[in-house]
């Protein structure tokens, strides 16, 4: 099994972490970065399998997949322990909304502030912040009777973890507002699998001379 990603794909350590935390063994291949956050150049079989041109890419034979959600669902098929998705079908619907929520819904507002560091105080700046408070007060609310995002710890909270990962990157990130989901925060950061992962790619932005977001400069000594 080969995992082709990048040591700044949101959504290709999405699929990494799942990888991990499923006990997998597979092949983590790098593609090139540029300092312009686009991966050139592209690799040949990220360009043969995703007609997105985009990692993450999943070869496990001849099965060959290029969405972290659907590596998901692939992975949870291919080795239901440990399960990542909640047990009955209620349950699972939800977790898979919160985890279409964290890539549809939130991260294109965080999306909208890689274009705007120049300028974060502009109208489309605070906007795109405010958006992302409003999502973390809801999970925030959410986590009043949980530990987790969908009761227990699931694909919702790898996918959201890391987008608030690039959310915090970019000026978005959780406050004391919030103290629940700061302490969820906590809890998911400290699995290994989650450490591995994050732990690289703060690795990889000290080396390039970029800022690492304070809760994750741990990492940087482990």
């Amino acid at each position: 099994m080969k995992l082709f990603t990048g040591p700044l794909s949101m959504f290709g350590a999405k699929a990494q972490i799942a990888l991990l935390e499923k006990g997998l063994a597979f092949e983590c291949v790098m593609v090139p970065f540029d300092r312009d956050d686009n991966y050139e150049p592209k690799h040949p079989e990220v360009l043969r399998v995703n007609p997105k041109r985009q990692v993450p890419v999943l070869i496990d034979g001849d099965v060959e997949l290029f969405d972290s959600t659907q590596i998901f669902e692939y992975l949870e098929d291919l080795a239901p322990t440990p399960p990542l998705w909640p047990a009955g079908a209620a349950a699972r619907a939800r977790a898979r909304q919160l985890e279409l929520k964290s890539d549809e819904v939130y991260f294109p507002h965080v999306v909208k502030l890689f274009g705007l560091q120049h300028d974060m105080q502009s109208p489309a700046a605070v906007a795109a912040c405010g958006a992302c408070a409003r999502f973390h007060e809801v999970l925030d609310r959410l986590l009043a009777d949980r530990d987790y995002l969908a009761g227990a710890y699931s694909y919702a909270d790898i996918a959201f973890y890391m987008a608030h990962v690039f959310a915090d990157r970019k000026g978005a990130g959780m406050t004391e507002g919030t103290p629940r989901l700061v302490a969820w925060r906590d809890r998911v950061g400290a699995r290994d699998a989650v450490r591995e992962v994050i732990g690289a790619m703060m690795g990889f932005l000290a080396s390039a001379g970029r800022p690492v977001p304070a809760f994750l400069q741990q990492h940087l000594r482990t």
